[in-house]
């Protein structure tokens, strides 16, 4: 049960299998036993949690019919969620108490979760591990010395160590999809702009109006199986309240549902960084078996865009977000920004164009499985693969390929490293079809299997 998917437990719970009192005793339960290790959950709403949960065990008496009624998730600290703090792990913030929730956070509440608490984060989201002054490091269960990924870490941390079956956070940098590669879970990038922002923005600053968006930036799922990505994506996507009043989201169904239909383009060597042996032999394994099913697969394509070109543009864009908040550093000026997105615009039409002769990329996630906790300054941080050593911040070169253009990506995992870490992968598929590689990713879980319980904190 501890490792039950959403959907399971949603079926658990409307059938009377199980209440939503004691689905949440486990997971306090669990939280309490093992996040002394861990340190993923770290603002805990446990009391209010409970009036909930026997609140929702009153409305299924009753037979109402909500997806997630009596389901208990946990958010990223990045989400504003009402009377609980949003810190982004900034010191001197932890009174900073949100007075209503963030879109996301409203919208799972209306579909019948119930927020538990809140998870760790990178200080400012910004690292690939998730560590901040404020609540300490969190480790990954699979290996407490090694990071769980970030800024999402502590979400992807919960998610292993089976504390609760959905999670929430944001993608920037790879935030959603770094985390699961290293934690061996599945999260969802989804399009940029299709899930509100709103309610999500760093403490002491203006939230975002209604509608608005940040550029490069998504919220998305975060769980134990694609198919509750897909449950999670069609609750909280959509356009914010002002924007609903002109349009509704109709998302296209998936191209295929059957695996060896799709079309399907797999990358295992970036020009702009090196990426491990282990991590490039798991997706060329990926897609042998893909090819022995029946699938077109390539390895090649004179379509793909110049991925060294991508990289670039998505680091001077990042700058120049990055920056817009911090007197003193030097961004960019506003021709030279204009001048970016008119280029990343010639890329955009490069991927429809791309897109018209194949399905979906798979790709890297990041150049290693999980590395070692390091806090050093990271402007002269290092990371070892293989035998070679590389700029820390290069191991963007992966995630900017989905970044850049604002398209889908859902990361799931493949494999089990010699060490004995996750190994996943992007499925990156076009703008605004995220059901496309989400369902990708739902077919490769049912014909190769997709999460395993880290072994110390299984069943």
């Amino acid at each position: 049960m501890n490792y039950a998917t959403a959907a399971e437990l949603a079926a658990a719970l409307r059938a009377g299998r199980i209440s939503s009192v004691e689905l949440l005793n486990r997971s306090i339960e669990r939280i309490e036993k093992f996040d002394s290790q861990i340190n993923a959950v770290v603002t805990r709403d446990f009391e209010r949690a409970r009036s909930s949960a026997a609140a929702a065990d009153a409305a299924l008496e009753r037979g109402e019919q909500l997806p997630l009624l009596g389901m208990p998730v946990t958010v990223k600290d990045a989400f504003n969620v009402a009377g609980l703090p949003t810190t982004w792990g900034i010191p001197g913030t932890e009174n900073a108490v949100a007075a209503q929730d963030a879109v996301v956070v409203r919208r799972l509440k209306a579909a019948g979760a119930i927020v538990i608490g809140k998870t760790n984060v990178a200080m400012h989201l910004a690292d690939w591990q998730s560590s901040n002054p404020i609540f300490g490091t969190t480790n990954n269960p699979w290996d407490l010395a090694r990071t769980p990924g970030g800024s999402s870490g502590g979400s992807a941390a919960a998610l292993a160590a089976g504390y609760v079956p959905l999670e929430f956070g944001t993608d920037l940098g790879g935030s959603l999809r770094v985390p699961a590669h290293c934690c061996g879970v599945f999260a969802h990038k989804p399009s940029h702009g299709l899930v509100p922002m709103r309610g999500c923005a760093p403490p002491g600053t203006p939230e975002l109006s209604v509608g608005g968006q940040i550029d490069l930036a998504v919220a998305g799922p975060m769980a134990r199986s694609a198919v509750d990505l897909a449950l999670a994506l069609d609750i909280v996507a959509g356009p914010d309240d002002a924007d609903a009043v002109a349009y509704r989201l109709a998302l296209p169904p998936a191209r295929q549902t059957a695996l060896k239909a799709f079309r399907v383009l797999v990358l295992d060597e970036h020009p702009m960084v090196t990426t491990s042996k282990a991590v490039r032999a798991s997706l060329r394994r990926v897609g042998d078996n893909l090819a022995r099913i029946g699938c077109r697969v390539e390895h090649s394509s004179p379509l793909l865009p110049d991925l060294e070109r991508v990289a670039s543009l998505w680091s001077q864009l990042m700058w120049a977000l990055i920056t817009a908040d911090m007197p003193g550093e030097a961004g960019i000026g506003h021709r030279d920004w204009i001048q970016a997105d008119r280029a990343r615009m010639g890329i955009a039409h490069r991927w429809r164009a791309f897109f018209e002769a194949w399905d979906v990329i798979l790709c890297p996630v990041m150049p290693t499985p999980a590395f070692l906790h390091d806090h050093s300054d990271m402007e002269t941080r290092r990371l070892r693969i293989d035998d070679r050593e590389i700029p820390y911040k290069d191991q963007s070169a992966w995630s900017s390929i989905a970044t850049l253009t604002g398209l889908p990506s859902t990361a799931m995992p493949i494999a089990l490293s010699d060490e004995g870490l996750p190994i996943g992968m992007q499925i990156i598929g076009p703008r605004l079809e995220d059901r496309t590689p989400i369902a990708f990713a739902q077919a490769m879980e049912r014909e190769f299997g997709g999460f395993v319980a880290p072994p110390a904190f299984g069943d």
